[in-house]
């Protein structure tokens, strides 16, 4: 029975639309992630000069620590919108997608 479930619904054209949907999602996701945090990696790497600016004249703070602070927030937020999505409209099509298989 599983089995015949499983072959329904990968012979339905809506699953592999949802399945290339969801890749290219998780893909872009991944990468604005990736690039964030690189980014900062390459900027530590290659431009200590910028980082090291103070935020102000006579300001104990560096210009990198907001922008440390900003990476981390960034993907906080990436996370929380990646993870609505999924719990939310990924869900729903993938439970349409089972319940047309087990008809």
């Amino acid at each position: 029975m599983a089995q015949e479930t499983a072959e329904r619904i990968r012979s339905n054209p809506k699953f592999w639309e949802f399945v290339k949907k969801r890749n290219n999602y998780s893909i872009v996701m991944t990468i604005l992630g990736a690039v964030a945090y690189y980014g900062f990696i390459l900027l530590v790497a290659y431009n200590k000069e910028f980082l090291s600016q103070k935020v102000a004249t006579g300001a104990v703070m560096s210009i990198g620590i907001p922008i440390g602070v900003g990476v981390i927030v960034f993907t906080i937020i990436l996370t929380w919108i990646f993870v609505n999505r999924s719990n939310g409209e990924f869900d729903t099509e993938r439970t349409e997608i089972i319940k047309e298989a087990t008809k």
